[in-house]
């Protein structure tokens, strides 16, 4: 048995308190969903900046009425220290997904983002210290390393910030380390990289590049892939993701705390790669779909060439260990993506 089948059996034995802030987007609505499948009572928070109600009501509409009742929703924002406190009170573990993602929404609008990503980090981090929360796991990112080449990615060398978006993530793990130092707040950081799956809005501008290309292939769309398609990444599919927040927040092991921890699976897959695999993987779900073939443009400002992460410290200090690879998870991620197409 595995450290998180350990873990879900405990937790479902011993029910806890626990607040989802960006509980209406696409990672915050899967641990609403798991939280209450394992009978945990669970606060969420959202301002629908980027969130969707309809996320909240896929992640509560499976669950029984008694698992229901123990949700309770405020429609707030974190850069609001009142809406913090509130959704505070009584609860163990805060998992602190809001922020506004996206290098480019970062590099059009640096105010909003510093606002909800540091601003809005900062009232967590005291309304979380003041209510006397047991742990403050927060998600971090991949950005962080910034122009440092090495791969694969080690969580103590990173270089320097390449977006607005990288300096508030940054930022956020320098808080974190001091309210451990000043305050003795427990808290752990995620560096998610690249993290795809059901609910991942294929919308907007800054859509994520996965849910934006399945939506386009199923319409007949020309993708468009910047630069020359061999930039990389470490695509890590959402059940990886929700697996290592319950571990972060429950872990006992003191030397695991006030950590951050690479949130992925150690693969590198191209850009060009992810177009000819999801496209044989949305085929498969919908035979005789006819893929346009790729246009290639500019390299899109403030992104790193390659990244792939090393996620041994997390699998020796947390027992992460991933359930799904990159293939595993493009297979389930398009038979959600092509069902949503049909709907």
């Amino acid at each position: 048995m595995s450290t998180y089948d350990t873990l879900r059996a405990e937790l479902q034995a011993a029910p806890r308190a626990w607040l989802v802030t960006g509980a209406a987007g696409f990672i915050g609505s899967h641990l609403v969903e798991t939280l209450l499948s394992l009978n945990q009572t669970v606060v969420g928070l959202d301002n629908f900046a980027t969130g969707h109600r309809h996320n909240l009501v896929a992640a509560t509409a499976g669950q029984t009425a008694e698992r229901q009742a123990r949700f309770r929703f405020i429609e707030g924002d974190i850069r609001d220290a009142a809406t913090c406190r509130s959704a505070c009170e009584g609860v163990q573990h805060v998992l602190h997904q809001a922020a506004l993602g996206s290098v480019p929404r970062s590099l059009a609008d640096p105010l909003t983002t510093n606002a909800a990503n540091i601003d809005g980090f900062l009232n967590m981090l005291v309304a979380a210290r003041d209510a006397g929360v047991q742990r403050f796991v927060y998600a971090a990112s991949s950005s962080t390393y910034g122009d440092h080449p090495g791969l694969p990615k080690v969580e103590d060398r990173i270089g320097k910030p390449l977006s607005p978006y990288a300096v508030t993530k940054y930022v956020n793990e320098l808080y974190a380390e001091v309210f451990g130092r000043c305050y003795g707040t427990a808290s752990i950081g995620l560096r998610y990289f690249n993290v795809f799956g059901p609910r991942q809005d294929p919308n907007g501008a800054y859509a994520a590049v996965i849910p934006k290309w399945a939506a386009q292939m199923l319409r007949g769309e020309a993708i468009r892939i910047n630069g020359d398609g061999e930039t990389s990444r470490d695509f890590c599919y959402i059940a990886n993701t929700v697996q290592a927040n319950l571990l972060a927040a429950t872990v006992t092991t003191p030397e695991a705390l006030n950590q951050v921890y690479n949130v992925a699976v150690g693969d590198q897959t191209s850009l060009n790669q992810l177009y000819t695999e999801l496209a044989a993987a949305l085929g498969a779900q919908r035979p005789g779909l006819q893929v346009a073939p790729a246009v290639y443009g500019d390299f899109r400002a403030g992104d790193v060439r390659h990244s792939r992460a090393d996620i041994g410290k997390a699998q020796t200090l947390l027992g992460y260990a991933p359930t799904h690879r990159f293939g595993q998870g493009l297979q389930a991620a398009a038979s959600w993506y092509a069902a949503q197409s049909a709907t």
